[in-house]
């Protein structure tokens, strides 16, 4: 297990075991009474609906954007000249050049960056196919095989293999309503902000602030700043608020992970702390949601009874 952990992170297949893993978590969050049909279709609508969602999503930021910037920009030179600051712009116009000679700058690596997107598309959409096959059938052993001789090597590693995974999946399955609730808390709380200051184009930003905060540190960087340059655009204070606001919640974010999933698995705050900084810093934002799962597995894993040496009843599920 420790191999297949730090595969994943080599390999950069954190995108595939997490997409995979979400999936197989809703697949068995939809079994009704046993009706994996059903599941799976709940599971087809699902997934059809979060990529159906981000092409409505791109369209709408496509025109919402251009909107953003004309009516932010001017505001921050109003307020850059009243405080006697010096800005690199002056209005949408003289924007332009700046990201044009910024994206130039990029030209180079454009192989990198599609070839890094391709994959993580990729990689998604075999997850999600991963997810639903290992619900179909989960087993390590296939009826009737002749080499599953009881007391067999393979029997016996597909077995030790197989109870290691549902141990593994159980410890995600244990953090994954933790870390939901952590994300609805987020999404409310910058949700009711900029609702209660009167933003304009609320989905947009807030559907942005989410997929941005799925990049660590450049992502909460770019969010915040589409957030405080929207606030001049009401007025300088909103965009002050907004600063105050948000170096609280992000400040705040990584004690609000550590208590809530730290009281889910039972470990110390300062255990899952750094847990969540290290995970970050290895794989970024997969990491985070790696980190609690891990330390979870580890604690169980290391207080089994190793005389129990029989995969649970659910192995055979």
């Amino acid at each position: 297990m420790l191999v297949v952990l730090v595969l994943i992170g080599w390999l950069h297949l954190a995108t595939l075991v997490l997409t995979a893993l979400f999936g197989f978590f809703a697949l068995r969050l939809f079994l009704w009474d046993g009706r994996k049909w059903l599941a799976l279709l709940l599971y087809v609508l699902l997934a059809t609906t979060i990529v159906v969602g981000l092409g409505y999503f791109s369209k709408a930021a496509y025109v919402t954007l251009p909107k953003i910037a004309e009516t932010t920009i001017p505001a921050v030179v109003e307020y850059a000249e009243r405080k006697g600051l010096d800005l690199p712009f002056t209005d949408y116009a003289s924007l332009k050049p700046l990201a044009l000679a910024w994206v130039q700058t990029k030209v180079a690596n454009i192989g990198t960056y599609a070839r890094g997107a391709v994959f993580e598309i990729a990689s998604f959409f075999i997850g999600l196919v991963a997810a639903a096959s290992l619900f179909l059938n989960s087993k390590f052993i296939m009826e009737g095989d002749p080499h599953a001789v009881r007391g067999s090597l393979y029997a016996t590693v597909s077995r030790e293999l197989a109870l290691r995974a549902i141990t593994f999946f159980r410890s995600f399955s244990t953090v994954i309503g933790a870390q939901i609730l952590i994300s609805a808390i987020n999404t409310a709380m910058t949700s009711g902000f900029l609702l209660w200051n009167g933003y304009p184009y609320v989905p947009v930003i807030v559907a942005l602030t989410f997929l941005l905060g799925l990049l660590p540190i450049v992502g909460n960087l770019m969010s915040n700043t589409l957030i405080i340059g929207v606030g001049f655009s009401i007025s300088p204070k909103v965009a002050f608020a907004a600063l105050v606001f948000l170096v609280v919640l992000h400040k705040l974010e990584y004690f609000l992970n550590s208590k809530i999933i730290g009281d889910r698995i039972k470990n110390p705050m300062w255990l899952t702390l750094i847990g969540l900084v290290v995970g970050e810093r290895l794989m970024g934002l997969p990491g985070m949601i790696f980190a609690p799962v891990v330390l979870h597995y580890v604690k169980v894993e290391a207080s089994r009874n190793r005389a129990d040496r029989h995969a649970p009843d659910d192995e055979q599920a």
